[in-house]
């Protein structure tokens, strides 16, 4: 049975504006090699192109770590962060990492979410990596009303970048 994102109260995916849900299972690299590269921002820009401008609030360095507060740019949106769940793969349980993130603005500009990811060692050498946002605010519900889908297609490519770095650096 594959585990799921644990939703804080008010995120359940169909209750809120919008949901993006991307998933691959990938052979040749483990859930703790996608973990330690998902947490160092230093190298998103360099296998996802929608992050830009990445700085941290109350912490050195480039690393993500349990209560990190942080800022980025992501879909035209400059987004303030807190990490809310933080827990790397260990003893068989899956890494989980997620933030509370959000654009100020006004009622038209608002815009709220929990981004999460699941990283868990599959058999036969297999990883599955999971990230799934529940947003809300009419931004969100303009993303949903969009065709092509920019969320989910945007962070259907930040998977498959974050994997095909892990993949590279085990040919190293």
């Amino acid at each position: 049975m594959l585990n799921e994102i644990k939703w804080p109260e008010g995120y359940l995916p169909g209750t809120t504006d919008n949901f993006a849900s991307n998933e691959i299972i990938v052979k040749g690299i483990t859930a703790k090699d996608v973990f330690e590269n998902l947490i160092d921002t230093s190298i998103w820009t360099s296998y996802y192109d929608n992050a830009s401008d990445i700085e941290f609030h109350n912490t050195k360095g480039t690393v993500l770590e349990a209560d990190t507060k942080f800022a980025f740019k992501t879909f035209g949106f400059p987004i303030e962060a807190e990490i809310v769940e933080f827990e790397a793969p260990a003893n068989g349980n899956p890494g989980r990492l997620a933030w509370h993130g959000w654009a100020q603005g006004d009622a038209d500009h608002r815009l709220d979410v929990i981004h999460a990811w699941l990283l868990e060692d599959l058999s036969e050498g297999r990883v599955r990596i999971l990230t799934q946002e529940s947003q809300k605010g009419k931004p969100a519900k303009e993303l949903f009303e969009s065709k092509p889908d920019p969320m989910n297609e945007g962070h259907q490519d930040w998977i498959k970048g974050l994997a095909a770095t892990v993949l590279a650096s085990k040919k190293k």
